[in-house]
């Protein structure tokens, strides 16, 4: 999905989407509307999904918009996003925060992954494809930290948590590429 669904409307405005970003808690707003609830908020905080009050570290703009920039709206409206993300997306996040962004980011990164137009830097598709390989092998292989034949089911404690430490490994390396796109200096 490059986009809100058709059927769809902004929350905020109940209006169809101008401009429309997606926020890390993967639901919808038009540019304009979101970057109204963070102003009417404080500026110095960043704002609150309006639907499930999570906080929104992370706004992405649709390819659509950023191809849009020549429009003085557009550009202005893109320019409050690029700001909002410098000022609260590089910030440190909780594992909490962290763990709530994981669906949100694995599945851009899956999508972005298969989309042969899309190119990621080769560094960080590197750094991906080896942290899934060498999470693999460990799973895989007969050397366990808790090995299963000895601890039965307790014994796969250590490979969810290698699998869990890997998954938040390629869900920083990707947020992180969304962040310099979309508002990183």
């Amino acid at each position: 999905m490059e986009g809100p669904p058709s059927n769809d409307l902004c929350s905020v405005c109940h209006g169809s989407f101008t401009t429309p970003c997606q926020a890390n808690c993967s639901h919808w707003f038009c540019g304009n509307c979101i970057m109204l609830v963070w102003h009417h908020g404080s500026a110095v905080q960043p704002c609150k999904c309006p639907l499930c009050r999570r906080q929104i570290t992370l706004l992405v703009p649709t390819e659509d918009s950023l191809g849009q920039r020549h429009d003085p709206e557009v550009a202005r409206v893109l320019g409050n996003i690029e700001t909002y993300n410098r000022l609260f997306g590089g910030r440190e996040t909780g594992l909490v925060q962290r763990m709530q962004d994981l669906p949100f980011l694995l599945r851009r990164l899956l999508r972005e992954l298969m989309d042969p137009h899309r190119t990621l830097p080769l560094v960080i598709r590197a750094r991906v494809y080896i942290a899934m390989i060498l999470s693999a092998v460990y799973i895989i292989s007969p050397v366990d930290i808790i090995p299963e034949g000895i601890l039965g089911i307790v014994g796969l404690l250590d490979d969810l948590l290698i699998v869990l430490i890997c998954f938040l490994h390629v869900a920083a390396l990707y947020r992180s590429v969304l962040y310099f796109r979309h508002g990183g200096s």
